[in-house]
């Protein structure tokens, strides 16, 4: 229930999307519509059986972003929102990994996070001049 309801919610979220853009309306009922047959196309069953069989071919047991994105690619609008999402998620990942590392290294020299920024950003502006 919880992933037709996730299917739903994505399914009109893109729906709001192509509807600003084309300056077009989704009625709640053509919504549903769309989000019904996404879901049976998937196939639940049908996506797990796919992913197993990738990483079984692929020596692993952990499900990539590239086993969804070749599932996906059969639909290049959902092959592009797959892709654009992967890279938003990557890259708000490796900000996080940042600040952390930061945090980590200003606390080990004895400095705050904000002494430690302060000493990055004095180090470039030098390295700039």
């Amino acid at each position: 229930q919880r992933l037709k309801a996730a299917v739903h919610y994505t399914v009109g979220c893109l729906c709001q999307e192509v509807a600003e853009d084309k300056d077009v309306q989704f009625s709640k009922q053509t919504i549903a519509a769309i989000s019904e047959i996404t879901f049976r196309q998937c196939g639940t069953e049908v996506c797990i059986e796919y992913f197993l069989i990738l990483c079984r071919h692929a020596k692993r047991s952990t499900v990539t972003t590239e086993d969804v994105k070749l599932l996906a690619r059969r639909s290049n609008s959902l092959l592009k929102y797959i892709t654009q999402k992967s890279e938003e998620i990557t890259s708000s990942n490796m900000k996080q990994k940042e600040k952390k590392k930061k945090k980590s290294s200003a606390s080990k020299e004895g400095r705050t996070y904000g002494e430690q920024e302060e000493a990055v950003t004095e180090s470039e502006d030098s390295n700039m001049a």
